[in-house]
């Protein structure tokens, strides 16, 4: 039985990029079944050359979570997604937090990645937090979302040395090469454990 993975993307798609080369060179053993954004974005591009059915829910400018409009936009987002019958949900890039139609519909079954070892520098500027701090070491890590920010249990982590002459962009690029393998690595990981 195959195991449907659906990604959703905010932007370059470069997460995503890794998972559609894995497929093509037979190392992902699941399906891309569809890649969803908030936006048009280079993500959806990279999806449609790829031959990957895509989707866009528009959020626009809509207020916080728990507000009647972004549940609303929730809801919807959840019915693009439900409609390719996933296994997994991947959050790859999506700069988003799921309100709780997605969440109550998907729980348990929906991934994201960090590039931190977590619980260390949660936030969407972990890498900058990371090298302020003073961090001799960060990494990627793989976590199953839920309500809270960068909270989820861990699935996987993987550690990166900082390096004495390290800024934000070059830190960050070593971390998304760690990032990109470790995701296949756990999409493979569960797909095999659905099999069982």
């Amino acid at each position: 039985m195959t195991y449907r993975v659906v990604v959703l993307v905010s932007g370059s798609g470069t997460l995503l990029q890794s998972l559609v080369d894995a497929r093509d060179d037979g190392r992902l053993h699941a399906e891309l079944v569809a890649v969803g954004a908030d936006v048009e974005c280079e993500g959806i591009a990279r999806a449609r050359r790829a031959g990957i059915p895509t989707f866009v829910q528009p959020m626009g400018k809509l207020a916080r979570r728990g507000t009647p409009e972004r549940v609303s936009w929730d809801a919807a987002l959840a019915d693009e997604v439900a409609a390719h019958q996933p296994d997994l949900i991947v959050s790859a890039g999506f700069m988003k937090l799921f309100d709780a139609p997605f969440m109550e519909r998907f729980q348990g079954r929906i991934i994201n990645t960090h590039p931190a070892l977590l619980p260390a520098f949660p936030g969407a500027h972990a890498v900058r937090d990371s090298l302020a701090a003073g961090a001799t070491e960060t990494g990627a890590s793989i976590f199953w979302v839920n309500d809270g920010v960068d909270t989820g249990e861990l699935i996987a982590q993987c550690p990166v040395p900082v390096e004495p002459d390290d800024d934000e962009a070059t830190l960050h690029e070593r971390i998304k090469v760690v990032e990109r393998a470790l995701l296949v690595d756990v999409i493979n990981q569960l797909a095999e454990e659905n099999d069982r």
